[in-house]
């Protein structure tokens, strides 16, 4: 008897199988389980001692409460159960969530499986991590794009531009409004700027402020177009359906030829959920994005399309209504892919506290390069009964004519002005060029042709 009191018990493996240790209550159906996430995390941390507590609430959220599956998931990581390669966390990062996803939810990728959804109507899913912003978003990112020195350079040049800058003056609705923050257009040289100027047209009106492209502007551009060119096919062979690029996709490479720098001073000032204008773009364009000074959030959904009623579809699609936040940190290159403007809006979230830079102080500076079209050069594309060029929008919301691209007057933007009732529906051959592309000095002189959507 004494010897085996004595005798040390035998230790658990800790592979040994959730169901034979845990309490009933945690084995329940997730829906029914209504445990309070301490006790869960408690039992979590006795199968899973070398997981700290972040790493075991992020796996008890990705499996939506229920201990059984955050359990086989971190089982199914090593990296999450290794004491050696336990994961550093703390304030504003998060390990990857591709340490939680078991062999049964594969991602989407060239096999064409279906990924996951994580975000949920009227949540917010806060994404750090390169490999899950590419999975779970049409976006890529580069931390730590530059060297720092370049960047610091950048940055303060910038910084003196910075109060030149002008708020953005539209009309919406009949009433005169002003853009949340300042921005300024730069081109890569004098003459294109005056072309600019005169020729392009924004929100039916044109820019009278347009200027050169700075000096580091300059240095940095070619490093951008390198890099973006990369990501492009990279998203290409890993991400899409048989490692084709998408329709209305451009083949060519992408070269940055335009830029608008915006500044965002303070964590009040930011820029509500919206798609870029492809006016001079064109379809499934391609948007590089270099972040400058304070971190901000960036925030993304995707957008539900409607019935002819108007009516949302099913619970499961107004599911995709929750927003993914793309955390953008000092010196890091995010990339808007092919498919970003068409299918989802992106915004600059307000800020109730930011965290000072030591350079830029309470700024953001984000530089966005652009690759315009020759072949949709405002002489070439339809003009309205204005006489004014006319913006490209694509269809979003209405099932019946999503993804279709139309030119329509946009001189209502313009204070004072009403503007006309002109729609025409835009036609793009597979690799995003209009019926006029063959000849770019022909003007366009398409027959006006009234529709509707």
């Amino acid at each position: 008897m004494d010897a085996f009191i004595s005798r040390k018990r035998k230790r658990l493996s800790d592979d040994r199988e959730y169901v034979s240790t845990a309490p009933k209550s945690c084995q329940t159906d997730p829906a029914a389980d209504d445990e309070p996430t301490d006790f869960k995390l408690a039992v979590l941390a006795s199968l899973h001692p070398y997981c700290d507590e972040d790493t075991l609430l992020e796996a008890l959220l990705l499996s939506e409460g229920s201990v059984n599956l955050a359990s086989q998931a971190l089982k199914h990581s090593s990296t999450a159960i290794s004491p050696r390669k336990k994961i550093a966390t703390g304030i504003g990062y998060q390990s990857s969530l591709s340490a939680f996803t078991t062999s049964k939810e594969t991602q989407s990728g060239s096999s064409g499986s279906t990924k996951k959804v994580l975000t949920k109507k009227g949540q917010t899913l806060h994404l750090y991590a390169p490999e899950d912003i590419e999975t779970h978003t049409p976006c890529s990112i580069i931390h730590n794009f530059l060297p720092s020195h370049e960047a610091d350079a950048l940055l303060l040049e910038l910084l003196e531009e910075a109060p030149t800058f002008q708020r953005e003056t539209f009309q919406l609705f009949g009433n005169t409004v002003q853009s949340p923050h300042t921005m300024c257009f730069y081109a890569n040289s004098w003459d294109e700027a005056e072309v600019q100027k005169t020729e392009y047209v924004y929100n039916g009106n044109y820019i009278k402020d347009i200027r050169q492209t700075l000096p580091e502007m300059r240095k940095v551009g070619s490093k951008v177009q390198a890099a973006v060119n990369e990501e492009i096919q990279r998203r290409i062979k890993t991400y899409y359906a048989e490692a084709k690029k998408l329709k209305f996709q451009s083949p060519r490479p992408w070269v940055p030829n335009a830029a608008f720098v915006n500044c965002y001073d303070g964590g009040a000032e930011s820029v509500g959920y919206h798609s870029d204008q492809l006016t001079y773009l064109g379809p499934r364009a391609v948007i590089g994005s270099l972040s400058l000074g304070v971190a901000r959030e960036f925030r993304v959904r995707k957008v539900v399309s409607r019935d002819s009623s108007g009516e949302k579809g099913d619970v499961s699609r107004a599911d995709t209504e929750g927003q993914v936040s793309i955390h953008l940190p000092h010196n890091s290159l995010l990339v808007m892919h092919a498919e970003m403007q068409e299918e989802w809006k992106h915004s600059i979230a307000p800020a109730q506290a930011i965290d000072p830079h030591p350079i830029a102080k309470s700024k953001r500076i984000n530089i966005t390069y652009r690759c315009y079209k020759e072949s949709l050069h405002p002489r070439l594309t339809p003009k309205c009964k204005c006489g004014v060029p006319t913006v490209l929008r694509c269809v979003q919301k209405r099932t019946e004519n999503r993804g279709r691209y139309m030119w329509m007057c946009h001189t209502n933007y313009t204070p004072g002005k009403e503007g006309c009732s002109f729609f025409q529906w835009a036609e793009f051959d597979d690799d995003g060029e209009p019926p006029w592309a063959g000849d770019p000095m022909k003007e366009n002189k398409d027959s006006i042709k009234e529709q509707s959507i």
